[in-house]
C-alpha cells in the first residue's frame, strides 16, 4: 500500500501566504515503511515554506517511479473543519483537488483523501517510530486544529488522549511573545534557547511566574496579558542590537519556566500512568536543551524526541496513522536514520555540472576523499560536504553539512564570518563516532537517541578545553552520534580526523547561509560555496576549490529572478516639490526580508527572461557599462533574490 503524507498551506510559491502553515513537506511510506521524504523547502529555497508541496510531492513520486494514480491514500495533515479559508472560498478538500488538477493534470478519488488532526500526526510520528511497546506521548507546539498540545497513553496499537492543551495555553505561542522583546521572530526560538545560559534566571524569576500558574492533575494556565509586561519593561532589541544581560535574563528565566510547565506535566503523568518510556514531538520538542534535562532527571528510562518534530513532521505522521489504521495487524517500523531526500548524482552528472562552472571552479577526483578532506579540516580548513541522500527534517547530519575542526575555539567566529553570519553566541554542535561518544561526552543512558542533533548533553569536563568551538559556555553540547552502519562515509570522515588529531569528533552544521534553507542539490552546494567565504567544497570523491574568475566571467552567467521575491518602484515625496523614487525587492512571505535596487539594476531586472547572459541583457537595457553592474548583482545573489546560472545548467 502506498500512502502519501502532506503538510503544508494551499497556496503556490508565487502566491501570498494566506493563514498560519508553515514547513510544507511531503513523505511517501509504502506498506508502513518510509521510502522518500523531503521538505519542500529544500527544492523551492525558501525557508520554513507554507506553499503546497508540489516540488516534493513531484520528488517521492519520481523516487519511486510512481504517478498519483498509483497512491492509495493521500493523507493531509489538519482537519478541514480547522482550515482557514482565507481569501479562496473552496473548501479544504476541493482546494487541494485544484491544485492537484492544475499541478498535475490528475484529481484523486474523494474516497482516498484523508484527513488527520495536526497533533494525533505528531503523537504518531513519534509514537509508532520510537520502538516503544508502551509510553507515554507528549505533543507541544503552537498551535494546530484549535489546540497547543495533546498528551497521550499509548500501549500497543491504542492511544488514549488524556488532555489536550488550548490555544490560550500554548506554549510556543508563549515563548514566541516573550522573544518579541529579544527582537526575535517566529522560527527563533532556538536562538534563544542557545542565549539562556549567558542569563541567571533568578533574576527574572518572580516576574516570569506571574506569567504562569500551575493546576493539579498536570495542568497549567498561561497569562499572556501579564507576559505583555515585558513590552512595558524593557524597549524591544531592535535586529542587529547588541544583547544587554537583561536580554540574557530574559532568555534565561523563560527557559526556566517551559521546562517547570513541561515536568509539571510529565511528572503527573508518569507517576499516575507508571510509564517508563516518553515520546516527544511538536515544535516546541526541538527544544534540545529540555530534551537533555529530561534525560537526565530520570524520569523515564527512556525517551524518543520525532527529529522532525516541526509541521513537516506532521506530514510522516498523518500518513503512518492511515496505513496503521487500515492495517492494524502490522508492525511499526522503528526508526533507523533520516536519509530519505534527494540522493547525490553519479560521478558523471556530477562532473558535468562541475564542467559548467569551468570558469569559477579547479575540481579533482580524489582516491581517498574522507582522509583528503581530514587533512584540510585538521590544517584549519572549513569545508562544504556533500554525500548520499539528502537529511530530512531541520538538522544536517552529514550528508549536506559545513564540517570543521572543533577544536579551535575562534573556529566559531572564523565560520560565522565565512558563512552563516549569524549571532557570535550561539554554538556550533558536534558529530562523534558513537563507540568514542561516551568518552567524550555524559550521556545518562545508552541508545541511538543522539543521532539526530535533539538532545543537549554535558560535555565530560576533561574534554571541554579540546573542544573548544563546539562547547557551549555552560559546558553542553548538541551532539550527533554517527554510526557506521547508517552513514559509513561520514563515519569515515570523523574516524579519518581522529586518526590524524586523536579526537573522533568534529564540527559540524547545516551546509547553507543565512538566507537560504540546507543545500540540496549540487547546484545548491555550488552555488553556496561561491557565495560564501568557505575554503574548499566536497562533492562525492570531488575535492573543489575556487578560483578568480576572468573579467567577463559574471556577465556570462545567466540571471533569473526567483518566484518568490517581488519587485517594486514607489514614488514618495520627500518635500512639497520633491518625489524620491526606490526601487526594492522582497520576497512574497517576508517583506522584512528585502533590499534596495539601483534604478539600471532595477529596469534590468524586469527584463529578466532566464535565456539572455547578463552582458547582453544589461546591454539591451541601455547599460553601457555591464561589468558596474557586477558588484550589486553579486549581492542579490549572496542573499539569494536572483539566481546566477551558467548555460547549459537545465540541459
Amino acid at each position: 500500500m502506498k500512502i502519501l503524507g502532506i503538510s503544508g498551506n494551499v497556496q503556490l510559491v508565487h502566491e501570498p501566504s494566506d493563514g498560519d502553515k508553515h514547513d510544507a513537506a511531503a513523505v511517501l511510506v509504502v506498506d508502513g515503511r518510509v521510502v522518500s521524504a523531503i521538505e519542500e523547502e529544500r527544492l523551492n529555497r525558501v525557508k520554513h515554506t507554507d506553499k503546497f508541496p508540489v516540488n516534493a510531492i513531484k520528488f517521492v513520486l519520481n523516487e519511486q517511479g510512481i504517478g498519483f494514480e498509483d497512491l492509495d491514500q493521500v493523507c493531509y495533515y489538519g482537519l478541514p473543519a480547522y482550515f482557514f479559508e482565507g481569501e479562496t472560498s473552496l473548501p479544504l478538500g476541493e482546494k487541494i483537488q485544484s491544485i492537484l488538477q492544475a499541478e498535475f493534470g490528475c484529481s484523486i478519488d474523494e474516497k482516498k483523501l484523508y484527513f488527520v488532526h495536526h497533533h494525533i500526526a505528531h503523537v504518531v510520528s513519534a509514537y509508532y517510530m520510537s520502538g516503544y511497546e508502551r509510553s507515554l506521548v507528549l505533543s507541544i507546539d503552537g498551535q494546530g486544529d484549535e489546540i497547543s498540545g495533546m498528551v497521550v497513553n499509548a500501549e500497543g496499537k491504542k492511544t488514549e488522549v488524556l488532555e489536550k492543551y488550548p490555544v490560550k495555553d500554548s506554549l510556543g505561542i508563549y515563548y514566541l511573545n516573550v522573544i518579541h522583546v529579544l527582537g526575535y521572530k517566529q522560527f527563533d526560538e532556538y536562538k534563544v534557547m542557545g542565549l539562556a545560559p549567558y542569563g541567571d534566571p533568578s533574576v527574572y524569576r518572580d516576574l516570569f511566574k506571574g506569567f504562569y500558574k500551575l493546576l493539579p492533575e498536570g495542568r497549567y494556565e498561561i497569562d499572556l496579558k501579564q507576559v505583555k509586561k515585558l513590552y512595558l519593561m524593557f524597549p524591544r532589541r531592535r535586529k542587529g542590537e547588541p544583547f544587554n544581560q537583561d536580554h540574557k535574563d530574559i532568555a534565561a528565566a523563560l527557559q526556566e519556566s517551559l521546562e517547570e510547565i513541561v515536568f509539571h506535566i510529565l511528572r503527573h503523568y508518569q507517576k499516575k500512568y507508571n510509564h517508563t518510556h516518553l515520546c516527544l514531538a511538536g515544535g516546541v520538542a526541538h527544544n534540545c536543551t529540555l530534551n537533555g534535562k529530561i534525560l537526565y532527571s530520570g524520569l523515564f528510562e527512556k525517551v524518543f524526541v520525532q527529529p522532525a518534530s516541526h509541521d513537516a513532521g506532521c506530514a510522516l505522521g498523518a500518513a503512518l496513522y492511515r496505513y496503521h489504521e487500515l492495517h492494524p495487524e502490522a508492525e511499526f517500523e522503528p526508526l533507523r536514520h533520516l536519509y530519505w531526500g534527494s540522493r547525490l548524482e553519479d560521478d558523471g552528472a556530477v562532473e558535468r555540472k562541475l564542467a559548467l562552472w569551468k570558469d569559477f571552479l579547479d575540481y579533482r577526483k580524489q582516491d581517498h576523499i574522507c582522509r583528503k578532506t581530514a587533512e584540510l579540516m585538521a590544517a584549519g580548513a572549513v569545508v562544504g560536504w556533500v554525500q548520499g541522500q539528502s537529511e530530512f527534517g531541520p538538522r544536517a547530519l552529514g550528508n549536506r553539512s559545513i564540517v570543521a575542526d572543533p577544536r579551535p575555539p575562534e573556529n566559531k567566529d572564523i565560520i560565522n564570518e565565512m558563512v552563516k553570519k549569524r549571532e557570535g553566541y550561539r554554538p556550533f554542535a558536534p558529530s562523534v563516532l558513537e563507540e568514542c561518544a561516551a568518552e567524550y561526552y555524559d550521556l545518562p543512558c545508552d541508545g541511538d537517541q543522539f543521532s539526530y542533533m535533539i538532545f543537549v548533553v554535558n560535555v565530560a569536563e576533561e574534554k571541554r578545553p579540546i573542544l573548544g568551538a563546539v562547547t557551549h559556555v555552560d559546558g553542553t553540547a548538541r551532539i550527533q552520534t554517527v554510526s557506521r552502519a547508517t552513514n559509513p562515509r561520514y563515519w569515515e570522515l570523523i574516524d579519518e580526523f581522529g586518526k590524524i588529531t586523536g579526537v573522533p569528533v568534529v564540527l559540524n552544521t547545516s551546509f547553507n547561509n543565512n538566507a537560504e534553507p540546507i543545500v540540496d542539490s549540487v547546484d545548491d552546494a555550488i552555488v553556496c560555496f561561491l557565495t560564501t567565504k568557505l575554503n574548499a567544497l566536497v562533492i562525492g570523491d570531488y575535492l573543489i576549490h575556487k578560483k578568480e574568475p576572468g573579467p567577463d566571467a559574471v556577465l556570462r552567467l545567466i540571471p533569473s529572478v526567483l518566484p518568490h521575491n517581488v519587485m517594486t518602484h514607489t514614488h514618495r515625496a520627500t518635500s512639497s516639490s520633491r518625489v524620491e523614487n526606490s526601487f526594492t525587492i522582497a520576497n512574497n512571505f517576508d517583506n522584512g526580508y528585502q533590499a534596495c535596487l539601483s534604478q539600471q539594476v532595477f529596469r534590468m531586472l524586469t527584463a529578466v527572461d532566464g535565456k539572455q547572459p547578463l552582458r547582453e541583457l544589461a546591454i539591451s537595457c541601455g547599460i553601457s557599462e555591464p561589468a558596474a553592474i557586477v558588484p550589486e548583482i553579486l549581492d542579490l545573489w549572496g542573499q539569494r533574490f536572483i539566481h546566477l546560472l551558467p548555460d547549459g545548467i537545465w540541459e
